[in-house]
This record gives structure tokens, sequence and C-alpha cells, in this order.
């Protein structure tokens, strides 16, 4: 008797710290983000336009001068201002004179498969939505076409782009309604806008959850078929929209993963370079190589064109970390991704307020801290972008 009390107990406390959590959370975003404003990119400097166009300031400034592509924004300190949309403007543009075709837009061209890249790992901490994120963000912004969905029940990724699950997605909204086995919705029906040009969202909540209890049910009464390829047919709805897909997975090996790996032409560990997260890992790697086994069994086909380890929250003067990296690249080689992502004040300092290092300004952080954290990152991104270019057989 005494069991059952404090069993409904503990229920109704967890229920009302989740409900006061909720609350608090929407007051905050809500004061952030008034109601009537919606999130937006910040604007960019020349030198940072012109970094990731791949052009000079000077060319850029002649750009402007001749009345070539948009006008930016002109402080009274004369310094040029160009928003996301002007940069995704001026692409075009110069891709119209460019001495290659892809210089300035590198996304698709005839024949490329759209490439769709899955972020996980087993253990929670490791980096993996942070990751995600600002791989989604970087892409869009050097000019690909990005879907970023969130499988994760616990939409950290829909966080940072705007989306309060149980504010905004009252009634679905998530991948989950086109991979249901009853009456599927289009993918286009839950894929929304961000404020980031050439970047679109499919949220995520606890809605996905329903995926991995209603599978078992499909398979006990065979109505499931070849479950695991659920993800990869939704996408086929949307493969001439986009050039690169990332998947935010859920940090279990269920149905939701199972998914996204067979989806996946190219997949990202994450990996936080400590004894305790190898030794986690070494049980994950097992798990999933024995679950992609059974999925092959059924006909899958799990020829991936990559997968690569990333090591994350990386210190450098760490000296155990140094060592667990030397093991790890020893023993994967080429496995494990060249550039490190660095373990930054600036990248959780982002997070505080919802955004991703790409979103807040410099001036919010000692300028060292700042570059350091963005100089990682970026070489973290762009050695993806290459594997990305390499798939579609371009160097």
């Amino acid at each position: 008797m005494d069991g059952t009390r404090t069993q409904n107990d503990l229920n109704s406390v967890i229920r009302q710290h989740s409900e006061w959590l909720a609350t608090q959370l929407h007051a905050q975003r809500e004061s952030l983000f008034p109601p009537d404003a919606a999130k937006e990119m910040r604007k960019f400097t020349s030198g940072e336009a012109a970094t990731l166009l791949g052009v000079g300031d000077s060319y850029l400034r002649k750009l402007h001068l001749e009345g070539r592509g948009p006008s930016p924004e002109v402080t009274s300190g004369n310094r040029r201002l160009y928003s996301a949309a002007d940069i995704q403007s001026l692409r075009h543009t110069l891709e119209t004179t460019a001495r290659r075709p892809g210089e300035y837009l590198p996304g698709r061209r005839d024949g490329d498969e759209m490439q769709v890249i899955g972020v996980m790992n087993f253990k929670g901490g490791s980096g993996k939505t942070t990751t995600a994120a600002h791989l989604a963000q970087r892409l869009a912004l050097k000019g690909y076409r990005v879907l970023a969905i969130d499988l994760d029940p616990q939409a950290s990724l829909s966080a940072l782009h705007g989306v309060q699950p149980e504010y905004d997605l009252p009634e679905g909204g998530t991948l989950y309604d086109a991979i249901r086995y009853e009456d599927p919705a289009p993918i286009s029906s839950v894929i929304r806008k961000t404020y980031i040009p050439g970047l679109d969202l499919i949220p995520g909540n606890l809605e996905l959850m329903e995926f991995e209890h209603d599978t078992p049910r499909a398979l006990a009464t065979g109505a499931a078929g070849l479950f695991f390829f659920r993800v990869k047919q939704a996408l086929t709805q949307v493969d001439g929209d986009y050039d690169v897909v990332v998947i935010d997975c859920p940090p279990q090996l269920g149905f939701l993963t199972m998914s996204a790996l067979s989806a996946a032409t190219g997949v990202l560990v994450t990996i936080h370079p400590e004894m305790l997260d190898v030794m986690s890992m070494s049980q994950f790697l097992r798990m999933t190589a024995d679950l992609m086994d059974v999925i092959a069994e059924s006909g899958a086909d799990m020829k991936h064109d990559w997968m690569r380890y990333l090591l994350t929250r990386y210190e450098p003067a760490d000296a155990p970390q140094n060592r667990v990296v030397a093991f790890l690249r020893t023993m994967y080689g080429d496995h494990v991704l060249n550039a490190p992502m660095l373990k930054s004040t600036a990248i959780s300092d982002a997070g505080l307020t919802k955004q991703t290092l790409y979103e807040v300004e410099r001036s919010a952080f000692t300028r060292s801290t700042y570059d350091r954290a963005m100089e990682s990152l970026n070489a973290v991104n762009d050695e993806i972008s290459a594997l990305i270019q390499a798939t579609w057989g371009r160097t």
C-alpha cells in the first residue's frame, strides 16, 4: 500500500516538475524572442561574408559599387553588413560568372545522390546535437540546400532552431507523421522553413517514441513490412529539393535509429575522448553492428559512402585526453576526422540562449575564445563538406 502511494507521489512530482520546467522555458523564450518577433539570423560583416563566399573583401566591395547583387546595410561607421539572404543571393550572382561549375553553389548536379548524414552516439554528453546543428547551419551558409531532421524525442535540435515542442507541436508535426504505419502524411507537411536561407527543419518531440511502440505491434501482425526503410522512403518524396539531409539520431539503438541508419549515406559518430566514454562506445558499436546484421539479412543494403568519428569537447592541454586521442587515431586511422571539435565556453554560452555559435555576435565573447571555437567548428564542418564533395566525385 505504501509502495503504491510512493509511486503515485513520484509520478505526480515528476509531472509537476516537467510542467514547471516547460513553463519556465516558454517564459524564457518569450523574453528572448517575443511572440510578435521571429527568431532571425544575425548580420555578417563584409569580411565574414567574403570568407563564406570564398572571395576577397575588396571584390565584395567592388560588386557593391557596381550594383551587382544585393545592397548591404551600411552602418554609421561605414561598415557593410550582409544578411544570410544577401549572401545566398550573391552566390547565385557569382555562380553565373564562375570559372568552374559549383564554385559558389556547391550542391548536387545531375546524377548526384542526395547525401543523408546520420549523427549518432549512444552516450549523452558527446556533443551529438551540437554537432548536428552546427553542421546543418554551416552547410546552408556555404550554399547547400539542407534539411535538418530532429529524430531525438528530447528535441534539443528543435529548441536550438526556435521550436519548443510543448508549445509549438501540440498536435504532431514531427517525422513520425510521415513514417507511421497508419495513414502516413506527406513528408512535406512536417517540413518548416528556418530563419537561415537554405535550411529547413523537421522538428522533434516525444511523439517520436510512438514509432518505437508501434513497430513491435506492426511486426507482430505482419503490417510493418520493411520498417527500417520508412525514413528512406519518406525522404524520396523530397529527393529533388535538398543536397544534404542531417539527422540528429536518438541516443539509443531503437527502431528510429535503425531506420535512420538505413537511410544514411554517411554516418558521423561523436566521441568524447575520455576512457569511460570510449569503453561505452565499444559496446555501442558492437550492438550497432549486430542490429545492422539483422537489417542486412532482411534485404537492406547497408553500404555507406563513409563513416567517421568526430572527437568532441576536446581539450588539447588535457594529457589523458591526448592519450585517448592517440589511441583512437592509431586504431581507426582515417576513420577519425582530422579536425576535432574543441571544448569551448563560447559554444556552451551560446546554448544558454538556444543559439549556435554561428548565430551569436563575436562581440558577445572574448575575441580569442570566439575565434578559437569558430575556427574549430569550421574546420570540422568543412572537412565533412569535403567528404560530401568526394562522394559526388569532386575534389
